[in-house]
């Protein structure tokens, strides 16, 4: 009985030791999530330097640089419609030091590789919370004989062979804002041609040059060129004329019924990253993005600050999917 009760002294103190052991493994994460960041934090920008998401990426990641008092480095990783930065962050180590900024184009992507596409742009990410949105302006080449949209319109069906429009990306917002509009305007079954460009500077190279005639493009990047009388603004495709181009009409005010389309952008991080970092992300994005310092640097720059939560951001990108599958439809927008 002695020998016994000393056994179970014994196997009770090391239980016990055990047990401390196991508690401080389980509250190491806790502790390092508690501390975060406590390194360099990455936000990976599938497109290149100097885009619209580019753009957007490094005006945040220096305002979340303040609020961490951490590093905060962008890494552009362009590639296959953004998707090779995008499975990079897919695979990341879900634990906050690896984040995402990117536009609507994820929400896309899986609409039209749905073969190719290596993950799954939903179930694999968390969605952090939404920054900013901005409309597009729709410009032409200074020799497109036509001021209005409706002008472009009536040219185009009488000289369809003449014209052509530019994507900055396949099923970038301008790709399936031009879908829409052929759609709309009834111009799709004149085949049209759409050429596709790897990023912006390429396609206003070309519009500028005349190599093709039109293009839906993110203030961003555009609106110097319009500003100093390089392309010819047609229409803004918010629901209100920029402040930046008040002379500029609306998709609305050029009788294409309730046309609307802007190019948004958001944070988001692997799945499954720890609640309390997500929480702390979240937060500093809200105190970034709803500063009034942060809405100025947009609003100069083509954007508004367009801020969602975690939860409204995820139900805002399913609402986004099921509108982007129905101009796809419309449009029959295919991969070759």
């Amino acid at each position: 009985m002695m020998r016994l009760k000393r056994r179970t002294f014994t196997f009770t103190q090391t239980g016990l030791a055990l047990l401390g052991l196991a508690g401080i493994a389980y509250t190491a994460p806790l502790m390092a999530q508690t501390n975060y960041p406590s390194r360099p934090v990455t936000i990976v920008v599938p497109h290149p330097a100097g885009g619209s998401v580019d753009g957007v990426a490094r005006i945040f990641a220096e305002k979340l640089r303040e609020e961490l008092k951490e590093s905060v480095v962008v890494d552009n990783r362009p590639g296959a419609s953004g998707m090779i930065g995008a499975d990079t962050v897919a695979r990341a180590a879900p634990d906050g030091y690896t984040l995402y900024v990117n536009a609507s184009i994820h929400s896309i992507n899986p609409l039209l590789y749905k073969k190719s596409i290596k993950f799954d742009a939903v179930k694999d990410f968390t969605a952090i919370s939404q920054l900013a949105q901005g409309a597009l302006i729709f410009s032409v080449n200074l020799k497109v004989p036509a001021s209005t949209v409706q002008e472009l319109i009536k040219e185009i069906k009488a000289s369809p062979k003449a014209y052509s429009f530019g994507s900055t990306g396949f099923g970038a917002a301008g790709h399936l804002g031009t879908a829409q509009f052929l759609h709309e305007a009834g111009l799709s079954s004149l085949q049209i041609p759409v050429v596709l460009y790897k990023g912006a500077a390429p396609a206003l190279q070309d519009l500028i040059g005349g190599q093709i005639s039109a293009l839906m493009d993110p203030m961003l990047s555009s609106l110097p060129l319009v500003k100093t009388g390089k392309l010819r603004a047609l229409a803004v495709t918010g629901h209100e004329r920029s402040p930046l181009l008040p002379d500029v009409p609306t998709m609305r005010e050029s009788h294409l019924g309730d046309f609307e389309f802007y190019s948004w952008y958001g944070l988001w991080a692997p799945a499954n990253i720890p609640e309390p970092v997500r929480m702390k992300l979240e937060a500093a994005a809200a105190k970034i993005m709803q500063s009034a310092d942060m809405k100025k640097y947009l609003n100069e720059r083509g954007f508004d600050p367009a801020y969602k939560n975690s939860s409204d951001f995820a139900k805002y990108i399913g609402v986004e999917m099921t509108r982007y599958q129905a101009i796809i439809d419309k449009a029959n927008i295919t991969i070759d």
